[in-house]
């Protein structure tokens, strides 16, 4: 959708935010694509929201299908039979916005919710319904566990035996001893090797390296 001069840097943050929500979604997306929803809610539902759902589709696709923008996002999951469903609220709860992007699959149903706060930074505050606070790195670490003592040692230590530095740690849980969520960003690229490991700690049920 075109956008104005007057609308470009307004919107350019929340683009950007809903790229890499899209690429969040589709990096951790392993089967057929059924439906893809967008909902946007506060200050952001005001927004050529047209621009936002292409730039959310493009992050989705570029994974697993390359060569997509924003212009030829749209079309190529319509191809694909996605059915694309956007909706809009008024009120975003805690935040002034919020952008949430529910991917189903042939297998399960994921969504993911970001903002944009003051600084025009996109963030990660939830995902799968438990809250997180986090920045989008280049190099990140996606980890779902159970929330068991022990676990957080662990896996420092096997990245920091591999010599890889950690550069944010953030945690979030559904309820104590209860399922997890970790996103790690790294200084530079995770080893398959070192990947394996992660996977094998006892706590670990799922660790995929993300790129944004």
């Amino acid at each position: 959708p075109s956008i104005t001069a007057e609308e470009a840097p307004k919107l350019k943050p929340y683009i950007m935010l809903a790229e890499k929500l899209g690429s969040f979604a589709g990096q951790l997306t392993e089967s057929g694509i059924i439906k893809v929803q967008l909902c946007y809610e506060g200050s952001v539902a005001h927004m050529k929201t047209k621009a936002l759902t292409s730039a959310a589709l493009s992050g989705l696709l570029k994974p697993m299908l390359g060569q997509v923008n924003v212009v030829s996002a749209p079309v190529v999951a319509k191809d694909r039979g996605m059915v694309i469903e956007e909706m809009t609220r008024e009120g975003a709860g805690d935040h002034e916005n919020l952008i949430t992007v529910t991917v189903t699959t042939e297998r399960q149903s994921r969504h993911v919710s970001g903002t944009v706060f003051a600084d025009g930074r996109p963030r990660i505050v939830n995902i799968k319904g438990i809250r997180m606070d986090a920045e989008f790195g280049p190099s990140m670490i996606y980890i779902t566990n159970v929330d068991k003592p022990g676990f957080i040692g662990k896996f420092s230590s096997v990245l920091g035996d591999a010599g890889i530095n950690i550069a944010t740690f953030h945690l979030g849980r559904e309820t104590p001893g209860g399922n997890a969520v970790s996103l790690i960003e790294i200084d530079g690229e995770l080893p398959a090797e070192v990947l394996k490991k992660v996977q094998d700690l006892p706590q670990v049920k799922q660790a995929k390296p993300l790129r944004f």
